[in-house]
């Protein structure tokens, strides 16, 4: 029997070091030719709190219900071999992608490449500064794509922010030439309607599709314009990226989606997706999109074909990203309740908000439906200056199991079961103690996903990190290899 516990960390019931010398940043400049809720486009924001929430805080730190400022904590099943602290790029941390021997970081003020060949000791191999969030990442081949969304003075690396009110201003997506990982190359820019939030790939053979996903239009900005109730659909050419061009802007929701207060108060108004995953195997694809869950086919990767629709207007906030299990019957949502600015993990939230809503897919083909089971959410107490909140994680790849590995921000990664969909547990976890005790500070992992054996997570304020899983649940998935993993275009794992 694994403990979970290796702290004094308490668990309560919610409401009823190793670091790779850095090299200098590469400064690229341009090729060929609002972000809400989250964070923005510099430093981590920090919120005042009361003196009787320090107070309350310090006390659950004396107690040993939370861990102290910085201290890591984790479960016994998890060791931590590494840490690699934030470099030349001083900004957010992001997402993560992998390929081979290398996994590459994003980061609001450009991406990192790492060498991972020794999980133990990651190296870096290369910074590049290219400031615009929230720089989210993926890799094909030798091709890596970069979104862009935050309003700038020209699609460039030495770009500046400007006023999304003004027609001069760019926001997209931009692609990089990875084939020397010492030196990657800008190669193409294309601007996208309200930006690029997020991107899914749906890579083929002779091009790479790519899925970008924005929201939050007005109708002052010239480039962001109502109802905005689609995404942008890009194809890249694998040998000829700088001719990289949007294909289509298929409408998802004709109706105009969630319409968010009055009607269904504490709910976002949907103006477009923050996230999509896809399962190209299955030709299947998840949405999260503000206000709606979407299940959607890709058999035409050009012409996205919405199967099914949900909403959940008492519990979920903002449909903030979407992961299938293996056998393609069940799907995982989260919430990002608070936008990655709160504390969202206490008593005073409770276990169903700001938590993940697990779906079966019931039916077949075109008649399939998302049919709700269960919340999960983390019932480690967290203090009520760190912002928690389900965010960004991956499938840990073992026959006949649906497990995972995820990101909570400031409620560290968590390894959980929900093999059961009705019936989640968690049976692993890592963490650090709060920033401060003195304001609420956006911070801990963005991403934390399963590759090639190890678990990597991306930290906002504080690197980096490594952890080994050892659990007999897990473990059968060590022995599963990947070429290449962009976690929202998700691998047929097995008969592949």
């Amino acid at each position: 029997m694994i403990s979970l516990h290796t702290s004094p960390v308490r668990r309560r019931r919610l409401g009823v070091a190793t670091a790779a010398a850095g090299l200098l940043a590469t400064l690229l400049m341009a090729g060929p030719a609002a972000a809400t809720p989250d964070p923005g486009d510099r430093g981590a924001a920090r919120t005042g709190v009361s003196a009787a929430q320090e107070a309350e805080a310090e006390a659950a730190i004396r107690s040993g219900e939370v861990p102290g400022v910085d201290e890591i904590v984790h479960s016994s099943n998890i060791t931590h071999l590494a840490n690699v602290p934030k470099d030349a790029l001083k900004g957010l941390n992001t997402d993560l992608a992998f390929q081979g021997k290398y996994a590459f970081a994003g980061n609001y003020d450009g991406f990192r490449i790492f060498d991972i060949s020794n999980p133990r000791s990651p190296r870096t191999v290369s910074q590049v500064l290219c400031p615009g969030s929230q720089n989210d990442i993926s890799v094909s081949g030798n091709l890596l794509f970069l979104s862009t969304d935050s309003s700038r003075s020209d699609n460039s690396c030495t770009s500046t922010t400007q006023p999304a009110t003004e027609k001069s201003s760019w926001e997209g997506m931009k692609v990089f030439d990875i084939s020397d990982k010492r030196n990657p190359k800008y190669v193409a820019a294309v601007e996208t309607a309200c930006g690029s939030h997020t991107h899914t790939l749906v890579p083929e053979r002779k091009n790479v599709y790519v899925y970008v996903s924005s929201y939050s239009p007005s109708a002052t900005f010239p480039d962001c314009q109502p109802p905005h109730d689609g995404i942008s659909v890009i194809k890249v050419p694998r040998n000829a990226p700088e001719k990289a061009a949007v294909v289509n802007f298929p409408v998802l929701f004709p109706d105009g989606g969630n319409p968010g207060a009055p009607d269904n108060p504490g709910v976002s108004r949907t103006t477009g997706c923050h996230d999509i995953t896809v399962l190209p195997s299955k030709d299947l694809a998840a949405g999260a999109c503000m206000g709606d869950g979407l299940l959607f086919s890709i058999k035409d990767p050009e012409n996205p074909k919405i199967i099914d629709r949900v909403q959940d207007n008492v519990n979920f906030a903002f449909w903030h990203s979407a992961t299938f299990n293996q056998t393609t019957d069940k799907v995982v949502f989260t919430d990002e309740l608070g936008g990655g600015g709160a504390a969202t993990c206490n008593e005073e939230i409770g276990p169903k908000r700001g938590a993940n809503g697990i779906y079966d897919i019931v039916g077949r083909g075109d008649h399939r439906k998302l049919v709700f089971r269960s919340y999960f959410k983390i019932d480690r107490p967290q203090a009520d200056t760190e912002v928690c909140v389900a965010h960004n994680g991956s499938i840990i790849p073992v026959k006949g199991r649906d497990l995972m590995v995820q990101a909570w921000y400031q409620g560290g990664v968590s390894v959980w079961d929900f093999t059961d969909s009705s019936k989640p547990e968690e049976i692993g976890y890592f963490e650090r103690g709060p920033v401060t005790t003195d304001a609420v500070t956006t911070a801990g992992p963005w991403s934390a996903y399963y590759y090639n054996g190890y678990i990597y997570s991306n930290d906002i304020a504080k690197g980096f990190d490594v952890l080994k899983l050892d659990d007999r649940r897990t473990d059968p998935a060590k022995r599963v290899r990947l070429d290449e993993l962009n976690v929202q275009t998700q691998p047929e794992y097995f008969g592949r």
